[in-house]
């Protein structure tokens, strides 16, 4: 096994200081064989090395073999994705319903196994949703449990597991860097150290001081970003410090993946437009947000004189 701080890539973003992935939720709203072969040719034809894939669910969804030949196919790398729900909380003291997001995750190291994915990120420690009240101790302790367990397995199949803070309406336990770095250290304690800082800049924007202080404050622990507007559009449409959080990066010595995410309700499922309230379509066409993004990114890059090998 590798680097525990460094996830582990196999194709186009083997070699790459900062690969560049992008959500495959720009592309599609599944993964049927049609989705999933539309989300991973087109990613890779705009010019992206990596493509997030959330966990497939239900009947009908392309298999971890398909995926396999499809990345092949093309050269791209992947990273996995989910988020738990009320139903599938781990932030809890309900046992049920703890097991069942334990098994989510557990399910999710498997996929990110079977297709040769070393990284399986998102909300991964509490349910994606709005709490009536704050986390309590035993709920915050009952986390940590299952994480410890899960990182166990995920470190056999050389698998990281990724923390993606989010805001307060979507957790009530972990909204900042300096929250989740905490919470990291305490995992390593237990010798989970295959566990990772993920900022989502969407989410950082509205609970940190700054992008850069985020990033600060994640340390050594930061291992993968999701790139996102203030406003989920396009990137370089919104109000984000892109030029403060590439400094950050690039004086951090940060050398993870970039990963783009924007959702429009043109393209999401009704379910995933409803959970992250994405109720205005910023843009309609996939292929032009995808290329028009990439090209922001690399000449945000260029100017804060971060290399990349793409």
């Amino acid at each position: 096994m590798g680097d525990d701080r460094r996830i582990p890539f196999r194709r186009a973003a083997q070699d790459a200081r900062l690969p560049i992935g992008v959500h495959a939720g720009l592309w599609v709203s599944d993964w049927s064989p049609a989705s999933a072969r539309a989300a991973i040719e087109g990613s890779a034809a705009a010019g992206y090395q990596l493509i997030e894939i959330p966990v497939p669910g239900g009947a009908g969804q392309a298999s971890a073999a398909d995926t396999v030949a499809l990345l092949e196919a093309t050269g791209l790398d992947a990273v996995v994705s989910l988020a738990l729900d009320p139903a599938s909380d781990i932030n809890t003291v309900d046992a049920a319903v703890s097991a069942r997001g334990e098994r989510r995750l557990l399910d999710a190291v498997e996929f990110a196994h079977a297709i040769g994915a070393g990284y399986v990120g998102g909300v991964t420690y509490s349910a994606m949703t709005k709490y009536a009240h704050p986390a309590t101790p035993a709920d915050r302790a009952n986390s940590l449990d299952v994480l410890e367990r899960v990182a166990a397995v995920a470190r056999q199949a050389d698998v990281r597991i990724g923390l993606e803070y989010v805001n307060r309406y979507e957790s009530n336990l972990l909204n900042t860097a300096a929250q989740t770095a905490e919470f990291l250290d305490e995992l390593a304690l237990r010798g989970a150290e295959n566990l990772l800082l993920h900022i989502d800049t969407y989410h950082a924007n509205s609970e940190e001081v700054s992008l850069a202080a985020a990033v600060s404050d994640a340390g050594a622990r930061l291992g993968y970003l999701h790139l996102s507007e203030s406003h989920r559009g396009a990137l370089g449409t919104g109000s984000l410090d892109w030029a403060g959080l590439l400094e950050a990066l690039r004086d951090s010595d940060y050398s993870g993946p970039l990963t783009v995410e924007t959702f429009s309700p043109a393209v999401v499922s009704s379910g995933t437009r409803d959970q992250i309230g994405a109720w205005r379509s910023l843009w309609t066409d996939p292929t032009t947000t995808a290329r028009e993004s990439l090209r922001f990114l690399r000449d945000q890059l260029a100017t804060t004189t971060l290399i990349t090998t793409n």
